[in-house]
């Protein structure tokens, strides 16, 4: 949808300023002007008595694709250091360069850089784009799109991925609106296609029951949000050699609306799946809330994190925060148990980048026994107990 204003009709009333969610309009000379805030919902088309706002969904002419090469990858930090995604969506944009025989771009935004571009060329980033400015400390909206904006814009890349955080679902689609190109959020597969090198995007729809695969054949960049724990790292290889180009950015007084006076830090016990070596999770066939508490004591003998199937969490067994799968979260342990779980497609999908599954199930046509590495047949009420036993038995000789 495009929005237009006509100045002749426009009287400066100024009732569209009010009604706009983004701040996207401003009042110059007394007629309203759309600012690059605007997302297109309309809300101001509907405000305007005086019908000088009107909508078109109208197809825009094609772009001109022919100027855009490569892959990029917005490197997304983590207090001091990279955010695990970053080094995930290198490896995933390592490949898709490779298929196009093209460069791999990482774009860091940050307010001093330190040495996270050698880090993120010994992750497989050909050319390391470093934006750096005292506005970019802390995360906020508008000052970090308008250098990932500038950024792209310098470079022109084909393909944008973007880490499907918090931060990267806010980040992601005011990029995309401001360099008119389409998006598709919460990818969990990406590759070329033969013969027209576009890029697929694959994502869960209607909660998971279709995979949806999407292209962008008209637009540039393609851009996709990725879900952490779906993509594999490469190995920091130290040997790898790239360059690094700084970029300036005028971050305009519009871009500082929203200012940071202090950040306090929540010390409230979060569950962050995505970092977790190991996790024990239960679903429907624990039976019970307190059936979990077999599962917590084989996640604490094993030093690893609790999760559970969609089922467990909507029967209120265990908060959502614990809940794996594509409508919870994508993980990628080194080791994954998997008891009383049958094994929907969701949930497979869900642990795809797990290195090593364990099933615990009495069930052995589950789909989840058949995915796993190891099963064990039988009821988990016996089997746990025995497993926890016998891991803190060999942890406590080790420690001898």
């Amino acid at each position: 949808m495009a929005i237009k204003i006509s100045k002749e009709k426009c009287v400066g009333c100024g009732i569209c300023l009010k009604v706009c969610p983004y701040d996207a309009i401003d009042l110059v000379d007394r007629k309203a002007i759309l600012n690059e805030k605007c997302v297109h919902c309309g809300a101001c088309v509907e405000s305007c008595k005086f019908v000088a706002i009107s909508s078109s969904s109208e197809e825009t002419a094609k772009m001109d694709l022919s100027g855009f090469k490569g892959v990029s990858v917005f490197a997304e930090t983590k207090g001091q250091g990279l955010a695990k995604v970053t080094l995930e969506l290198l490896g995933c944009g390592r490949g898709l360069a490779d298929k196009l025989g093209k460069s791999l771009y990482a774009i860091l935004a940050c307010e001093k850089a330190g040495d996270l571009p050698a880090k993120l060329i010994a992750h497989g980033a050909n050319e390391v784009i470093v934006i750096e400015n005292s506005e970019l400390s802390e995360y906020r909206t508008a000052p970090f799109a308008r250098a990932l904006t500038a950024a792209i814009s310098e470079i022109k890349p084909e393909i944008l991925l973007i880490g499907a955080t918090l931060l990267g679902r806010d980040l992601a689609p005011r990029v995309a609106n401001r360099l008119k190109t389409g998006l598709t959020a919460d990818c969990t597969g990406l590759a070329i296609e033969d013969g027209t090198n576009l890029l697929l995007q694959t994502r869960p729809a209607f909660g998971g029951n279709v995979m949806a695969t999407i292209v962008c054949p008209n637009h540039r960049p393609q851009m996709s949000t990725v879900r952490a724990g779906v993509m594999k790292a490469l190995p920091f290889d130290q040997s790898r050699t790239g360059i690094v180009r700084n970029v300036k950015v005028n971050i305009k007084p519009e871009d500082l609306s929203v200012i940071i006076k202090e950040i306090i830090a929540d010390t409230s016990k979060k569950v962050d799946l995505s970092e977790a070596e190991i996790i024990v999770s239960g679903g429907r066939g624990v039976g019970t809330p307190a059936g979990f508490k077999l599962i917590e004591e084989l996640a604490n003998s094993l030093g690893g994190q609790i999760g559970a199937s969609r089922a467990a969490v909507e029967a209120g067994w265990i908060s959502h925060d614990h809940q794996v799968g594509q409508t919870g979260k994508s993980v990628s342990p080194k080791i994954y148990f998997a008891c009383g779980i049958s094994g929907a497609i969701q949930h497979l999908a869900g642990i795809s980048g797990a290195d090593y599954i364990v099933a615990i199930n009495k069930d052995p046509e589950a789909p989840m026994v058949k995915e796993a590495d190891v099963s064990i047949i039988g009821d988990l009420y016996q089997i746990l107990p025995l497993l926890t036993k016998e891991i803190q038995k060999i942890r406590k000789e080790s420690l001898r």
